[in-house]
């Protein structure tokens, strides 16, 4: 049952994210229930596929909040994640007024620029105080877009305000719930940094892999799943150009489901690196006998944790 209410300790936030099958550790608990408690943004940096962006759908789920999402990129500017004019309506309104005589230039200046013209993006929808409940604000990948695009985000970020210098100030009534992601293929600014609770979100230990697989993939069975996280955590030691992330595994597990895999074995591994690994030279490079070593290691770890 979704509660509205902010959870009220750590011990809450870890149970409610549960419930929702996110699996968190203690630490990513403590900071995503300081964030909420505090009502400061949350700055979440590390590898793709450990979670990051699954944070903000929980999140909007467990508190019964709608998700707005700003996906960043390369070009990303003003218009694109916070606000522009509709300058075709207004051309239409200014060609209007040309037959009506009664209309002042000034009484048309102010129209042209107000809230009727005005199309909202992700941070101004986020902020708009007309909100009956605040929403969670997810900015993902935030280095994908260019730096000078985090300077612009010190306002929302700090005061939960956009300043429109045709309109004035548009300040949130209540502050939203804000997420930021970053895969760290840029540093992001130091002032973006500081205006947030930050926390690095890197690979689950085995026994935190095991209980999201088991959560997000309930069909599997328990000898796959523990031989699916021990070839993972043993893959994640090699060198490759991409290592695999939660997701992966997930979708890893999900695949041998469907292929009706009880357990791995060397031929199920080699048709379906391709659904773990996204990189043809990180395939060839576990293909062969080094899959193979994988693997036993992986049996004799997932014989251990039954005995």
């Amino acid at each position: 049952m979704t509660s509205t209410a902010l959870p009220t300790s750590i011990d809450e936030t870890e149970a409610r994210l549960a419930e929702r099958d996110y699996v968190p550790d203690r630490a990513l608990a403590t900071v995503i229930y300081l964030a909420l408690r505090l009502q400061r943004p949350l700055f979440l940096e590390g590898e793709p596929g450990t979670g990051k962006t699954e944070v903000a759908r929980t999140l909007a789920a467990m508190l019964g909040r709608p998700l707005i999402r700003l996906q960043c990129y390369e070009g990303l500017d003003l218009s694109g994640a916070a606000y522009e004019w509709d300058y075709p309506r207004q051309m239409m309104e200014i060609r209007l007024a040309e037959r009506d005589a009664s209309v002042t230039r000034e009484s048309l200046a102010t129209e042209l620029f107000s809230e009727r013209f005005l199309s909202q993006r992700p941070l101004l929808q986020a902020i708009d105080p007309k909100r009956a409940v605040p929403p969670v604000l997810l900015i993902d990948e935030l280095d994908r877009a260019d730096e000078p695009f985090e300077a612009f985000l010190l306002e929302v970020l700090a005061e939960f305000q956009i300043t429109i210098p045709e309109l004035g100030t548009v300040k949130a009534v209540q502050p939203p719930i804000v997420v930021l992601t970053s895969n760290r293929t840029r540093e992001i600014h130091d002032a973006v940094k500081r205006r947030c609770l930050y926390h690095w979100t890197g690979f689950p230990t085995a026994a935190r892999e095991l209980e999201i697989v088991r959560r997000r993939v309930p069909g599997a069975g328990a000898e796959l799943a523990r031989q699916v996280v021990a070839f993972v955590q043993k893959l994640r030691g090699v060198e490759l150009y991409k290592l695999p992330g939660i997701a992966e595994t997930i979708d890893w597990t999900r695949a041998l489901l469907e292929l009706d895999a009880v357990v791995l074995d060397p031929e199920v591994i080699q048709h379906t690196l391709g659904v773990l690994l996204k990189y043809q030279d990180d395939i060839a490079a576990v293909q062969g006998s080094e899959a193979l070593r994988l693997l036993e290691e992986a049996r004799r770890i997932a014989s251990d944790r039954v005995a």
